[in-house]
C-alpha cells in the first residue's frame, strides 16, 4: 500500500528510533510547517526525510540574482534539478514532528512600522509571518520513495513503508555489534583525548541497536544510507560488525582518519 508524504531532503541520513532536530528557515519547508500544524497535537505529523545523492539542501541564496528571481527556496525543487526524484535516495525514514516551535520575525516587527520601506522581493518575511521554525522529529519507519511530485509549495513524494525484517541471527549479531562499538568508542575517545561516560546504557534489541550504531558509527552518507536500506536487521548488524572492526583498526594507526570526512561536508543552517 502506498501513501503520500510530504518530503524534507537531507545531506545526511535519519534513522528509525532516532531524534532529528531542524532549523527551518526556507519558504518552502516554513510551508510544510504551517501545514503539519494544522494537524491535532494528539496525531502524528509526519513528513519523510531522504537523504540527498545529488543536489544541494539548502536553496541558492539571493545575493546577486536578478530582482525578479522568485524568493529564496520558493521553487521546491531548487537545488535538487528537474527531476527531484533521482537526485535522492530511495530509502527514507518516516518523521514525526513532536516539537514546531515558531520563530517569530523581528525584520517583520521593524517593517510593519514603516509600511512605506522597500524590502526588496520578499525575501523576508513580512508583518506578522514566521522567520521559521525549530523543529524535534523522531524516526519512526523507513519507506521506499517511488515517485516525487513538484507541483505544490514543497515536495511530496509516493512511497511505500518498508517493515523491519529481524533476519537469521540477529540477536546473536547484536551482541557482537555492541562489544565492537564499545571497543570503537573507547579507540575512538582515546584517539580524541576524551573520555567516555561512565554507565552507559545501550540496548539490546537487535535492530534498535542496529539504527543506534548505524547513527553514532563515523561514516560517510553513502556508508551510512547502505546500513539504512538493508534488508534486514541481521544483514545491517553483520555489515555494522564488519565496519566497527576495520575503523577501530584504522584509529589506532591513522587516529584523525575516521573523523577526516568532518572537516570537508558543508555546514547547514537546516
Amino acid at each position: 500500500m502506498t501513501t503520500a508524504l510530504p518530503l524534507f531532503p537531507l545531506n545526511s541520513v535519519l534513522f528509525p528510533g532516532l531524534v532529528l532536530p531542524l532549523n527551518i528557515f526556507e519558504q518552502r519547508y516554513r510551508a510544510l510547517m504551517r501545514d503539519l500544524l494544522e494537524i491535532p497535537e494528539d496525531t502524528p505529523r509526519r513528513f519523510g526525510v531522504v537523504a540527498i545523492r545529488d543536489g544541494r539542501e539548502v536553496a541558492p541564496t539571493a545575493t546577486g540574482l536578478p530582482e525578479a528571481a522568485p524568493p529564496t527556496g520558493a521553487d521546491p525543487t531548487a537545488g535538487f534539478g528537474p527531476d527531484p526524484a533521482k537526485a535522492f535516495y530511495s530509502v527514507g525514514c518516516v518523521a514525526d514532528a513532536s516539537t514546531i516551535r515558531e520563530r517569530a520575525s523581528a525584520s517583520g516587527a521593524a517593517g510593519a512600522a514603516d509600511d512605506d520601506e522597500d524590502e526588496g522581493p520578499e525575501q523576508e518575511p513580512g508583518a506578522g509571518e514566521s522567520s521559521g521554525y525549530e523543529v524535534l522529529a523522531t524516526g519512526t519507519t523507513r519507506f521506499r520513495l517511488l515517485s516525487v511530485d513538484a507541483s505544490g509549495p514543497y515536495l511530496m513524494g509516493e512511497i511505500e513503508e518498508l517493515p523491519e525484517e529481524e533476519g537469521d541471527g540477529a540477536g546473536a549479531l547484536a551482541s557482537g555489534v555492541l562489544r565492537a562499538f564499545r571497543t570503537y568508542q573507547k579507540r575512538l575517545a582515546s584517539a580524541r583525548e576524551r573520555t567516555l561516560a561512565a554507565g552507559q546504557d545501550l540496548p539490546d534489541d537487535p535492530s534498535v541497536v542496529s539504527y543506534l550504531v548505524a547513527a553514532a558509527t563515523i561514516l560517510d552518507t553513502p556508508s551510512k544510507q547502505r546500513l539504512l536500506q538493508a534488508p534486514d536487521t541481521a544483514t545491517r548488524l553483520a555489515d555494522e560488525l564488519k565496519i566497527l572492526r576495520r575503523e577501530t583498526a584504522m584509529i589506532g594507526k591513522l587516529p584523525s582518519l575516521p573523523a577526516a570526512d568532518l572537516t570537508r561536508q558543508p555546514t547547514s543552517p537546516n
